[in-house]
């Protein structure tokens, strides 16, 4: 990473880091890789010539997509032998992430479990023109592609989108009041006052990543899901509390066992119900929770 010397390179950079590694965590779902992006994009900056550079903010962007674009691939290939479901790597953010509905709605799980479902090349296409705004013959200098091409992908991903990702946006007091239930059930292990949230085809995922134990498969249905929280809580030995936070822009929880991070649990909802609920408890995707994360859509 740069240093903060006084340079045009160095100012640059500066500038649009949070742009840069917002696009990288958007299209890989994984804060680590996406820092590892935002040095490899740094060591071709600084070899760049920035009087040939018209603009320095869609260059930047060009170089981050690409870099992305590569570690996707290789992403999808260390999930193909990855032990358990793969939940993106969640971030503590800040109010302001919260406070712009448009981002915060990008980084939910559940629109980021939607985006695992495209090619490399969709998923960033569809970052690029639907979260960033970005036009199409810059994505298509980042990808690689024609613009009529882009414009093809970009339709074809929206549509495959918009099919799967909830129906309707939910207020931040909605989310917070389902996890409140679900915050004095791991208190008291008593399950019984989630069970009016929960939707009767609600979905429970959680990702261990073969380092602490975990459902293998997703589990569905209002009935599995109860009789598995309940094993799991009944499980545990020692004080399991749940500390409300923001992860990626939405309410959440950061469960303890015995003061330790033991999990970050997300949820979904619709229609005033809990339809999906997400643990990420693999201590590799819980080293962003400690300090909030800067994201932003601008410069």
């Amino acid at each position: 990473m740069p240093d903060h010397a006084a340079d045009p390179a160095t100012d640059a950079f500066v500038a649009h880091r949070n742009l840069l590694f917002t696009v990288a965590y958007e299209i890989l779902g994984s804060a680590a890789d996406a820092e590892d992006v935002l040095q490899e994009t740094w060591l071709r900056w600084a070899d760049i010539d920035l009087d040939q550079v018209r603009d320095q903010r869609a260059f930047l962007v060009r170089i981050a997509t690409r870099r992305a674009l590569d570690r996707l691939r290789s992403l999808r290939r260390r999930k193909e032998t990855y032990v358990g479901p793969w939940l993106p790597e969640p971030l503590l953010t800040s109010p302001d992430v919260a406070d712009n509905v448009e981002l915060a709605e990008s980084l939910s799980m559940a629109v980021m479990l939607v985006l695992e479902t495209l090619s490399p090349t969709e998923r960033a296409v569809f970052v690029l023109r639907e979260v960033f705004d970005v036009g199409y013959d810059e994505i298509a200098e980042a990808v690689g592609k024609t613009p009529a091409t882009v414009r093809q992908i970009a339709h074809r991903s929206r549509k495959h989108v918009e099919a799967r990702r909830p129906r309707e946006v939910v207020s931040p007091r909605q989310a917070e009041a389902a996890l409140a239930s679900f915050q004095h059930a791991v208190e008291t292990g008593d399950l019984q006052g989630v069970l009016d949230v929960l939707a009767p085809d609600v979905v429970l995922i959680s990702d261990g990543g073969g380092v602490r134990s975990a459902a293998l498969r997703p589990v569905t249905g209002v009935a599995k899901v109860l009789r598995l929280l309940l094993a799991g809580l009944g499980d545990k030995e020692g004080a399991l509390t749940g500390e409300p936070t923001t992860v990626n822009g939405h309410p959440a929880l950061l469960l303890r066992h015995d003061g330790d991070i033991d999990s970050v649990m997300t949820i979904a909802v619709q229609d005033g119900l809990v339809t999906g609920i997400y643990f990420v408890r693999n201590p590799n995707k819980l080293t962003h929770i400690a300090a909030a994360t800067p994201l932003t859509l601008n410069t």
